[in-house]
């Protein structure tokens, strides 16, 4: 049953999620709520609302977290709904419990669906009753279980947190010697990021794409897929690149709509509706395997909707007004190919670690087939406290061919300065024929890390001498121009001419 159009929606969320939900909610006539840490005052998200509230410190577990500051403000400021974006607060059934309390809609699944999905041991144990194939794995409590169990499903296998994401809480065990301390670090790191040490075993499929299928349903049982992304380029577990369709040779479109079909039928099972995703993982051999379902937007969601014409975020808007989707599956077509690289403020050449400070100069590409969700401007900090996520860049074009060149001109146009980023690994990465001809895998960086972070054109006897004649270079342009402050640090300190070197090998 459709309700009265919402009038005035809070975005509980921060950075280019919390701009891009804004900005469909002025597109449909809707004001838009954002709230803000104490170091996000000056942020984008707050500059493009129509009006913004503080909700608390820096630290994310006193502000962006804080639930019960989430809905005060959405109360005093008179708001019919929640759009929580991704990350925070997205996946709290407890939030969507609590928005129902205060008499406010949660834009996003119901909270019955997210518990049911939230633990990734009860999610396999979920779509195993509803038919969807998952890796053979098993619940370990010890150490001599879990290694009683690879033996039983064969190594290599991974163990993982029950209640993970992200990467965390992850190890890959190739032999029964490494299972020890590869079960006491799974152990810890869960009980670090998760607050919970339950881990589980399940068989490492080799050379695996990560595919996932997009799906999307209203109140009324409606349900389809959005077809798929190949989100296979990451590193640590982390996606950086994704893209759609997927160019895995063993996703023909009939596997897709198999893999579609299969998610639509997950979904069902746990009475969901808003968007949400199933992630596989898709072997060489064309089968597949049921990861997770994120009960949420994705970040990686333009990609889809530059190949459907959809706007996600208006859609789970009509769908938490109650409104049916206006489309069956036989409506939805997909057009051309569209890819997006995520660019972080980070240091590729130092363990890609985070590169807080001070944008001085941004310049985001445009022209035919270029998006960019951005959630900064020239003069903005970019806060140590959250993820170093500056834009997602994303393009679109009628064929793959097309769309990595295009991507190729769009990164070579993006300027930003006062801080360091992964755009020349982007452009690194797009270069590598190996992802241009669509050949890669989940291991793809870490089998070419040598190659996007370093010098490819040179061969490995020659590189010694290369820095050298680099650092000499560096020394002697120092003393003819006395020019030390370009280089120093922030204690003043001067770089040395063997780190000049370094960072110029490794594109910094």
């Amino acid at each position: 049953m459709a309700r009265p159009p919402f009038k005035k929606v809070l975005v509980a969320n921060r950075g280019e999620i919390a701009v891009r939900v804004t900005r469909t909610l002025r597109e449909m006539g809707i004001r838009s709520v954002a709230i803000y840490s104490d170091v996000d005052r000056a942020a984008l998200h707050v500059r493009v609302a129509d009006e913004a509230h503080p909700v608390g410190p820096a630290p994310a577990g006193e502000s962006y977290l804080r639930i019960d500051k989430v809905i005060d403000v959405a109360k005093r400021a008179g708001c019919d709904a929640i759009h929580p974006g991704y990350g925070f607060l997205s996946e709290n059934p407890s939030f969507a419990d609590a928005c129902e309390q205060a008499g406010i809609t949660f834009i996003g699944p119901p909270a019955s669906a997210m518990r049911q999905m939230g633990s990734k041991t009860a999610a396999r144990a979920k779509m195993a009753e509803a038919g969807v194939p998952i890796v053979p794995g098993a619940m370990c409590d010890t150490t001599e279980e879990a290694i009683a169990a690879a033996k039983k499903i064969g190594f290599p296998v991974m163990l993982k947190a029950a209640s993970g994401g992200g990467g965390k809480g992850m190890r890959l065990v190739t032999s029964e010697g490494e299972m020890e301390s590869a079960w006491e670090r799974a152990r810890s790191e869960a009980k670090k990021f998760f607050g919970d040490d339950t881990v589980y075993i399940e068989k490492a499929i080799l050379r695996p794409r990560h595919v996932e299928i997009q799906v999307l349903g209203d109140r009324d049982g409606n349900m389809v897929h959005v077809f798929e992304r190949d989100c296979s380029i990451q590193r640590r577990n982390q996606k950086v690149v994704e893209e759609t369709p997927t160019p895995a040779k063993a996703a023909t479109r009939e596997l897709i709509e198999k893999m579609g079909a299969i998610a639509v039928q997950g979904a069902k099972a746990v009475g969901y509706h808003s968007a949400g995703t199933f992630e596989f993982l898709l072997a060489e051999d064309g089968s597949f395997y049921f990861l997770e379902m994120n009960t949420r937007l994705q970040v990686e969601h333009p990609v889809t909707e530059l190949i459907t014409g959809l706007d996600l975020v208006r859609e789970m808007v009509l769908i938490a007004q109650g409104e049916k989707l206006a489309f069956a599956q036989n409506d939805l077509v997909p057009r051309g190919a569209a890819i997006e690289c995520r660019v972080y403020a980070e240091d590729p050449a130092s363990g890609f670690l985070p590169s807080p400070g001070k944008i001085e100069r941004l310049v985001t590409p445009s022209g035919p087939g270029v998006r960019d969700d951005g959630g900064a401007y020239p003069g903005a900090e970019v806060s140590s406290y959250y993820d170093p996520l500056v834009s997602k860049l994303s393009v679109w074009a009628p064929t793959r061919e097309r769309a990595v060149m295009r991507m190729r001109r769009a990164l070579s146009e993006y300027i930003v300065t006062g801080i360091r980023t992964n755009l020349a690994f982007h452009e690194k990465l797009f270069s590598h024929p190996d992802f241009v001809a669509g050949n890669y895998d989940t291991g793809f960086i870490d089998r070419h890390k040598d190659t996007l972070l370093g010098y490819p054109s040179v061969p490995e006897t020659d590189r010694d001498a290369v820095s050298v004649a680099i650092a000499i270079a560096a020394a002697r342009l120092e003393r003819a121009t006395g020019a030390t402050s370009a280089q120093a640090g922030e204690s003043g300190s001067r770089l040395s001419p063997w780190v000049a070197q370094h960072r110029a090998r490794t594109l910094r």
